[in-house]
């Protein structure tokens, strides 16, 4: 956080600085919803207690700092602000800004409507999962995992890793037939859901690994008649643009 402060102040003693932000502004609240202390390394080599927050956490602190460095971040909250009241309102517009993100991104239009399209995919299954038993991150992430390895052989943080990706969403990445193999896999998961009236991660596992199957069946037909595999190191975005210049 003291670097926080120093970039956004250029005041010549940040850690003073921040010490008075945080008696001015968060006195009455517990450290742990805005900021943490970890034991970070210092220049003498040494680990002290460290005030440290999260990207939520540092927005935060930030709408505190009355600074004109400050100030282009504040405008910019209060416009993401306004936009997802505007989405509320109309969910239409949250699908229209996707969109132009990743127009601007350089994505082509093709590729546009089948994210998307992937994008409704996965909130109809996710539904489906948060009704019959899976309601935290740690289930979805279970049964991600069980359709991606019956699809394509390989778990989503094995497929991050082969792509050379960290925090960057895996599908952002895929080219266009491991979109259609993954909207196979989870709608087809989705239906067998449906149609069994699964209840409970264990057999919600189990329909997960048999949609993921289809699909996978699916991709080594495809794979057979192409002679290459399907699943990629390749950066989908980056290999466009590695055409278009050569």
């Amino acid at each position: 956080m003291v670097d926080v402060v120093k970039a956004l102040t250029d005041s010549p003693t940040p850690r003073q600085y921040w010490g008075k932000v945080k008696q001015r502004e968060f006195i009455d609240l517990e450290l742990s919803p805005v900021w943490v202390q970890l034991k970070l390394e210092a220049a003498d080599g040494k680990k002290y207690e460290t005030d440290c927050a999260n990207t939520e956490g540092i927005l935060r602190i930030v709408q505190s700092i009355p600074s004109p460095k400050a100030e282009p971040f504040k405008r910019w909250l209060a416009k993401v602000g306004y936009e997802r009241l505007q989405e509320i309102e109309n969910p239409e517009l949250a699908t229209k800004r996707t969109k132009l993100i990743y127009k601007l991104k350089g994505y082509p239009e093709d590729w546009i409507e089948k994210r998307m399209r992937g994008i409704a995919v996965r909130e109809e299954l996710t539904d489906e999962w948060q009704k019959r038993g899976a309601e935290t991150n740690r289930n979805y992430e279970i049964l991600t995992a069980e359709i991606s390895e019956a699809t394509f052989g390989i778990k989503p943080n094995e497929y991050k890793k082969l792509k050379g990706l960290k925090r960057e969403n895996l599908r952002d990445h895929m080219d266009d037939l491991e979109l259609i193999l993954t909207m196979l896999g989870e709608r087809t998961t989705t239906e067998i859901h449906r149609t069994k009236d699964s209840q409970g991660v264990l057999r919600l596992k189990d329909d997960a690994r048999v949609g993921g199957a289809i699909a996978g069946s699916a991709r080594k037909q495809i794979e057979r008649k192409l002679g290459r595999p399907i699943v990629s190191k390749n950066n989908f975005l980056a290999n466009k643009k590695r055409i278009k210049s050569g």
